[in-house]
């Protein structure tokens, strides 16, 4: 906050950064001269406990299984010194969650899921602002699936973590993470804007990152390419099942119909 506050600027700019920085980190800022201390108490809780709150209710997983001191310390020194690049309220979780990726120091007692629970907490408030018109002149809702080229809703999010995430609370905290069998997690938004969560297995997985990066093939084809990647003794098994799968997906409105 300093490095702006040279002595180019006018008073008043110097004023409202030496402001800024007292309520921000009030041990390493004293208050501005001219201004009543008491008051400045006011303006520091109150900045201090919006901000907390908001976090608080994006993360609330996160919030229950710290303690409270070191809550409020992990939230003060974000506070204090992280340098938001967006003014948008909304977008204080996401800032959040960069300070926790690029910033925080490790702390010798944090859960190892600590970033992979952070980052599936943000998910949902991320996918209920996540702004994406869909256009249904271009889809067919009700088009074969297997002879048509399926076509997955923008407001589905494939995720994967080493952690299961989905379960962590104050009881269930692992200390491993595992790599070798990932946490499969479709989060999507249905049309009446509620956000769901789904675990899934690595089959279905991947038929939703094919068919995301997919332009031409059809249904069909894409389950025959997985039957051929897995070696399957009886392809038109892993067609017949994939189809239903993708009828199931439709219905939960992960899969929007097929291109027209």
């Amino acid at each position: 906050m300093t490095i702006y506050n040279t002595p180019d600027r006018p008073d008043f700019i110097r004023q409202q950064y030496a402001f800024a920085a007292h309520i921000r980190n009030p041990e390493q800022f004293p208050c501005p001269d001219g201004i009543e201390a008491r008051r400045m108490v006011v303006y520091r809780e109150l900045f201090y406990n919006n901000v907390e709150a908001f976090i608080a209710n994006t993360y609330p997983v996160l919030r229950e299984i710290f303690v409270e001191d070191r809550w409020h310390a992990m939230v003060q020194d974000y506070f204090a010194n992280h340098l938001a690049q967006t003014p948008l309220f909304p977008e204080m979780p996401r800032e959040f969650l960069k300070y926790l990726e690029h910033e925080r120091q490790p702390q010798p007692d944090d859960p190892p899921f600590l970033l992979e629970l952070a980052h599936y907490e943000w998910i949902e408030l991320a996918l209920s602002l996540f702004d994406e018109k869909i256009d249904n002149n271009a889809i067919n809702p009700t088009g074969n699936l297997l002879e048509g080229i399926p076509v997955i809703s923008p407001l589905a999010w494939v995720l994967s973590y080493c952690f299961p995430v989905h379960k962590i609370s104050p009881t269930f905290q692992p200390q491993q993470a595992d790599e070798a069998n990932p946490t499969h997690l479709v989060v999507f938004r249905d049309s009446t804007f509620e956000i769901h969560f789904i675990e899934t297995n690595a089959i279905t997985m991947h038929l939703l990152q094919r068919i995301a990066h997919n332009a031409n093939q059809s249904g069909r084809s894409i389950l025959q390419h997985i039957a051929d990647e897995m070696n399957h003794p009886q392809p038109d098994m892993i067609v017949t099942h994939g189809e239903q799968l993708m009828k199931q997906l439709r219905a939960q409105e992960i899969l929007l119909g097929v291109a027209r």
